[in-house]
């Protein structure tokens, strides 16, 4: 944080906020970004790109008789800020607005991610060594036809200030690595992508071995290009924590999103208190969580603390910003995200997941006479209908399950129904528990991106709907 410190002096954003406040706001904010991206792309043992990239700049909020204006800038002379400020408060005057009102509780402090080793400061030669080596190690014969592998880096450091005191800055430090393999066999091809990434600095991509585990994933690809897909039909099945956490997040988090909900487009819409999951589930939004993304404050100055969104079956909260609290005479739960400092923040989830429980995952299987064991690995993605709560989604090479035992290994599954009628039929939760996040991507949402993190523990549903590709 201290190398950001003179760029922050040069701005004075307080000095910002008080002018707001003399051109006639009620209330503005502003938020400074300095982002650094890098990411490296290795095809078939050939370097093909290396990318960096870096974002700084304001934006400014302001609010004026209830309207709100927004307006940002990357150039940080005096006399733009100025013209930024005055291009906000345009803004505000010129529409008319939905009552508005920012009147939480004013946070401050300085968060940040844990670093041991600064990924800025590794050289470019030991970086593309390691990518070239891992990429390298997954050419484990000639069935793999395609070998894909990126590492990638972002430190996004954010500072919030308001002009009701709040003044709070975050550095979130995030690595990881991705690979594809592409297996071909009789004219047939699968591909096998996955990443593993960690909020953390570069000593996270020195202790893992990336070679084993871009060898294992060509591996699978060989190994699930040569398999069949599994028999179409409703079955019980077992979902590893990947993809526990993809479905929370994808077709139950975005519903339950503040301002989908006040609209009625959520299926979640005037349910709070309702019996909507078996009471196994318990499924949380939280800012800090081993694995996660590191989100200890949102991008309104509000800190993230745990948000139960479901207890026991339950539906307990929303999730909310700032705006859509108001709506519903809420406080906001530290939901508001900004892809950037370009954007408005708006409802996001942070991390989201089930609560473990205390199965093992031998008992979870033991009594399925015929069912699948769905995995993660390998999944390529879906889509869902927030308003209906349906989910279609492309999994990972997963396994039969057959008189309660592990057997061959299916590809091209998918899986699809409704995410209230899902809920209610998980009738075990294990004790195991994982949480991920990726420094590849994120989730998208009304033009922006954000990183989010996502997970659970292994769960059984008597009954979901599986067919193959």
């Amino acid at each position: 944080m201290e190398e950001h410190e003179e760029a922050i002096k040069k701005v004075d954003l307080e000095k910002i906020l008080e002018k707001a406040i003399k051109r006639g706001a009620s209330y503005a904010d502003a938020r400074f970004q300095c982002q650094d991206n890098e990411l490296i792309t290795i095809e078939k043992e050939t370097l093909e790109s290396y990318s960096s990239r870096n974002l700084t700049g304001v934006g400014i909020r302001v609010s004026v008789k209830e309207a709100i204006g927004f307006a940002s800038t990357s150039d940080l002379t005096p006399k733009n800020l100025n013209r930024t400020l005055e291009n906000s408060i345009k803004a505000a005057k010129a529409i008319k607005g939905e009552k508005q009102a920012f009147k939480d509780k004013v946070s401050k402090g300085k968060f940040k991610s844990p670093v041991k080793i600064d990924p800025i400061d590794v050289s470019p030669e030991e970086k593309v060594s390691l990518a070239l080596d891992a990429n390298k190690a997954a050419l484990v014969n000639d069935k793999i036809k395609s070998a894909t592998t990126r590492l990638g880096l972002s430190k996004d450091f954010r500072l919030f200030m308001s002009s009701e005191g709040a003044n709070t800055s975050v550095e979130t430090t995030i690595v990881g690595l991705a690979h594809t393999s592409v297996a071909q066999t009789n004219g047939v091809m699968e591909w096998v992508p996955h990443s593993d990434s960690k909020c953390a600095g570069f000593e996270f991509i020195k202790s893992k071995d990336w070679n084993s585990l871009t060898a294992d994933l060509s591996k699978l690809a060989i190994e699930a290009v040569s398999s069949k897909t599994p028999p179409p039909g409703t079955y019980p099945v077992v979902v590893d924590p990947e993809i526990v956490g993809l479905l929370l997040h994808e077709a139950f988090g975005h519903a339950s999103e503040g301002d989908l909900v006040s609209t009625g487009e959520s299926v979640l819409n005037k349910k709070l208190g309702a019996k909507l999951a078996s009471e196994h589930v318990t499924i949380i939004d939280e800012g800090k969580v081993e694995g996660g993304y590191f989100y200890p404050l949102d991008d309104e100055g509000t800190e993230k603390k745990r948000t139960v969104i479901v207890e026991n079956g339950i539906l307990k909260n929303y999730i909310h910003d700032k705006h859509s609290a108001l709506r519903f005479s809420a406080n906001s739960t530290g939901n508001g995200r900004a892809q950037n400092f370009e954007n408005l923040p708006i409802v996001r989830q942070t991390n989201y997941f089930m609560q473990s429980d205390d199965s093992k995952f031998e008992e979870l299987i033991e009594d399925i006479d015929f069912g699948v064991y769905v995995k993660g690995k390998g999944s390529t993605g879906g889509q869902v209908e927030v308003g209906m709560g349906t989910f279609t989604f492309n999994v990972g090479p997963s396994n039969i399950i057959r008189n309660g035992e592990l057997t061959e290994t299916v590809r091209g599954v998918v899986i699809s129904g409704l995410i209230l009628e899902t809920l209610k039929t998980i009738d075990a939760v294990g004790k195991d528990f994982e949480m991920r996040t990726s420094v590849f991507g994120g989730c998208g949402k009304s033009g922006q991106t954000v990183p989010v993190g996502f997970g659970g523990p292994h769960v059984r549903v008597r009954k979901m709907t599986v067919g193959g590709r």
